[in-house]
């Protein structure tokens, strides 16, 4: 199924010109334009990030600290956490989300593009901010990006500048849920109703209902620490009667539903891949779209898992271990129904379907350890240890991370207008997944022998899981190497992109590659019935009307 290059007609190439990559530099509010400056700017911020990692991987080599001090490696790891959450899945997934709603919902653009634009331009000094905290007299933030007090007490300015780089990051945040719940709740073209969206919408809703209601209790409490560091508060300080347990109530309230805020558009991405190359209808299509608040709403009611080592009563100890478990309930409906989506499909293994495929295979492994995580026992036997962090992996890079690839391959020739190399991309995947496995897996059995995290130097009995560990990090980073040769050479010299080169379903995939400013030329009316969606052998079909007459939705 791989795409072939089209002829364009002169006529149409003048009218699809090629981008203009001085555009990405300035205030625009045209919601593609934002879309793309999120995704590129979120990408720099990855490599950061990656680099960072590979970094520790190689000081955990040998059992002992000698690549790094320790202070240093403390910093790495704080930065590696922020950048990788905030700066990275977070911000990417808005910027595809920009780029794709209003297009799937038959919009001109978002809600308000001046707030969108805003939200977006907040960003890159938060950044910027975040990055030169390495050049203090005391040095950046060594506290964990969770910043935990009494830890983050102490005379360090970075922490500071840590502080207020996340709190521009979660109010730029706030703000671009206002535009996306708007946008999805007003704009829907005629005749797209709730039941008619793409799943991938389905996601954005649900994940951008929990900035609205969880991003203000981490807003709260950042601005809480800032006080007791900046102006001699003592609302978390122990020794002054403070309580340092109730910034974990405040932060946890927001970070774990923030992992189903990254995880519910990486579910959007696999409903709309793998029905393209299954060439099979999205099976379940309402159960996957409830079950999308489902997630979002059981996930609200989680955070307390993260607190059982913390004196936490035994009657809030059982009650979120219940909670916690019962979130696999509406992940497993989308699990069921991804696989019987590809079930006796007719598969075309593209690279987008490869990664999504992919993410969803490990996914299923990073889940199943979830929920052995939400039981008091286990929990309290593995708390700490790099148990939890092969776990919270398997979901932030091997599912989510791998979900962004594989939308950034489907969706590629549509936001460029150009094809990429699909023998560059298959290599990329065979990359990532062996080195996904490899760096993450070995951290459960390290877990369950009681390595702890967060150290730069380790009990010898733990060298041979880790140099496995860390030589996968090594591959990870090489795995990036042939995806920017492949993008770059895509845009400099790749055969031009037609217009719907996989043959997939959605409004986006009417409009040319690139879209036109204004997406289409008259707002389409949707005919088609739900169950058409994501049915790539009902592609041809007249889904859309330009004229805006009215049509019954059996037609």
């Amino acid at each position: 199924m791989t795409p072939t290059p089209v002829s364009v007609p002169e006529t149409e190439r003048a009218r699809r010109t090629d981008l203009d990559w001085r555009q990405y530099f300035r205030f625009s509010t045209d919601h593609k334009t934002i879309g793309v400056q999120y995704m590129v700017l979120s990408f720099t911020f990855f490599l950061l990030g990656g680099l960072a990692a590979m970094i520790m991987r190689g000081e955990l080599i040998t059992p002992e600290s000698n690549l790094v001090d320790r202070s240093l490696y403390n910093a790495l790891f704080t930065f590696h956490g922020t950048v990788m959450i905030f700066l990275w899945i977070i911000p990417f997934n808005a910027g595809l989300a920009n780029y794709l709603v209003p297009l799937m919902l038959g919009a001109r653009d978002m809600a308000f593009p001046l707030l969108n634009a805003i939200s977006f331009w907040m960003i890159p000094p938060a950044g910027i901010l975040l990055l030169s905290s390495f050049f203090l007299p005391n040095g950046p933030a060594r506290a964990g990006w969770w910043s935990y007090p009494p830890v983050s007490f102490h005379p360090v300015s970075g922490e500071l500048f840590w502080i207020v780089s996340v709190l521009i990051i979660g109010i730029s945040s706030i703000m671009g849920a206002v535009n996306f719940v708007t946008t999805i709740v007003w704009l829907r073209a005629p005749g797209m109703t709730f039941f008619r969206m793409p799943v991938f919408v389905w996601s954005v809703l649900s994940a951008q209902l929990l900035q609205l209601i969880n991003l203000p209790s981490l807003t709260g409490a950042l601005i809480l620490l800032l006080f007791d560091l900046a102006f001699g508060t003592n609302i978390f300080k122990p020794l002054e009667g403070g309580d340092p347990v109730l910034y974990q109530h405040l932060f946890w309230f927001y970070s774990h539903p923030a992992v189903y805020i990254m995880a519910l558009p990486a579910f959007g991405i696999f409903a709309e891949v793998l029905p393209a190359f299954a060439r099979n209808p999205l099976f379940g299509y309402r159960s996957l779209a409830i079950a999308s608040l489902g997630i979002a709403l059981v996930s609200i009611f989680v955070w307390v898992h993260h607190l059982f080592a913390s004196a936490t009563p035994n009657w809030m100890r059982i009650t979120f271990s219940i909670t916690s478990m019962l979130v696999a309930v509406p992940t497993g409906v989308k699990a069921f129904g991804w696989t019987a989506t590809i079930w006796r499909g007719k598969l075309h293994l593209d690279t987008p379907m490869l990664f999504a495929m992919g993410g969803v295979i490990m996914f299923l492994f990073g889940g199943i350890t979830g929920v052995m995580l939400a039981a008091n026992s286990f929990d309290l036997h593995v708390n700490n240890t790099y148990f939890v962090v092969g776990h919270f992996h398997y979901i932030v890079f091997n599912t989510i991370t791998m979900a962004i690839f594989a939308a950034i391959y489907f969706w590629f020739p549509k936001i460029t207008g150009r094809i990429l190399s699909e023998g560059w991309g298959k290599l990329h995947f065979w990359l990532t997944f062996i080195g996904a496995n490899l760096t993450f897996f070995p951290m459960h059995p390290l877990g369950l022998q009681g390595m702890v995290r967060r150290v730069a130097s380790y009990p010898p009995e733990y060298q041979g899981w880790n140099v496995i560990a860390s030589l996968g990090g090594f591959l990870l980073g090489v795995s990036i190497l042939p995806f920017l040769a492949n993008v770059i050479a895509s845009l400099l010299t790749g055969p031009r992109a037609p217009d719907n080169p996989w043959e997939a379903t959605g409004l986006e995939w009417t409009t040319s590659s690139p879209p036109p400013r204004d997406n289409f030329a008259e707002i389409p009316t949707v005919i088609f019935p739900p169950y058409n969606y994501g049915n790539p052998r009902a592609y041809g079909e007249t889904s859309t009307t330009q004229s805006g007459e009215e049509v019954s939705p059996d037609e």
